[in-house]
């Protein structure tokens, strides 16, 4: 694969996280070293990770990176799909870029994303749905941080789209070997610490559920692309299984106004198969 030469540069280093890269290795490898997720027994095929400032949601985010630290063989390829906080729009799309800087490097766009245009009617290429947004950005440095130099992204933002329009594009990603989907969403916002607590735990079983139909906007702010992935697990027989659930009042924030963070795997359930754990 040639280098990149249209490149994103990062729109939230020395905001979300650390904008040298040895302070944000150092950020990655502590929350790592410190989350604890459950051992997942099967086969991992899609992650759901925060996207919030590293110091509210990294730790819960690590939760799920530890889980991709234990798969064997790891994927090359990750399907990245998060919302859209700041251009309103129909579909999922695709950066110009073909190549995603953050200060750890330069994150190559898998060349399938040519395939993804012509393939899905509701995929197109958007620039300014990726220009200002952090929902992937911030996933990339835990996955610079843990799988080896060449692995390829295909990013896409998610906007007003039906979960069968996601849901395609992802169970088209677990068509190609070597290709883990990898979900960004938050949960509740701005609630009490003691308020968002309860409606997380109801997101999450609805999460675990399958139950797409009963998820609301207000529960998770990745709800277009988490309803997707939710609709995809349960057509293919998937199990979605939470790895952590904490929000920003249990890491860096107090507990008047918190925003809700879940980490959750989706499994192929096997027998045979080897626990994947941290």
């Amino acid at each position: 694969m040639k280098p990149p030469s249209h490149v994103r540069p990062p729109a939230v280093a020395g905001a979300f996280y650390p904008a040298r890269p040895e302070p944000l290795r150092d950020a990655v490898r502590r929350f790592l070293a410190e989350a604890s997720p459950p051992p997942v027994q099967g086969v991992v095929r899609a992650l759901v990770a925060p996207h919030a400032g590293y110091i509210y949601s990294g730790p819960i985010a690590a939760s799920a990176y530890c889980v991709l630290a234990g798969m064997s063989p790891p994927p090359d390829r990750i399907l990245l799909l998060g919302p859209s906080h700041f251009a309103a729009f129909g579909g999922l799309a695709l950066p110009e870029a073909d190549g995603l800087e953050t200060p750890l490097g330069v994150v190559p766009v898998d060349p399938l994303a040519a395939t993804l245009l012509e393939r899905f009617p509701r995929v197109t290429r958007l620039d300014q749905a990726h220009r200002r947004e952090h929902s992937l950005e911030v996933q990339l440095p835990f996955l610079q941080s843990i799988l080896a130099p060449g692995f390829t992204v295909l990013p896409l933002a998610v906007g007003l789209a039906k979960p069968a329009d996601v849901a395609e594009v992802i169970e088209f990603g677990w068509s190609l070997p070597g290709t883990l989907v990898l979900v960004s969403t938050d949960l509740s916002h701005y609630l009490s610490a003691e308020e968002a607590r309860e409606i997380d735990a109801r997101t999450s079983r609805l999460i675990m559920a399958e139950d797409f139909e009963r998820l609301d906007p207000d529960m998770a702010c990745g709800f277009h692309p988490l309803s997707g992935l939710m609709l995809a697990a349960k057509r293919n027989g998937l199990s979605i299984v939470l790895l952590d659930l904490r929000n920003s009042g249990d890491t860096a924030g107090d507990g008047d106004r918190v925003v809700g963070y879940g980490a959750f795997a989706v499994v192929e359930p096997s027998s045979a198969g080897p626990a994947v754990r941290a």
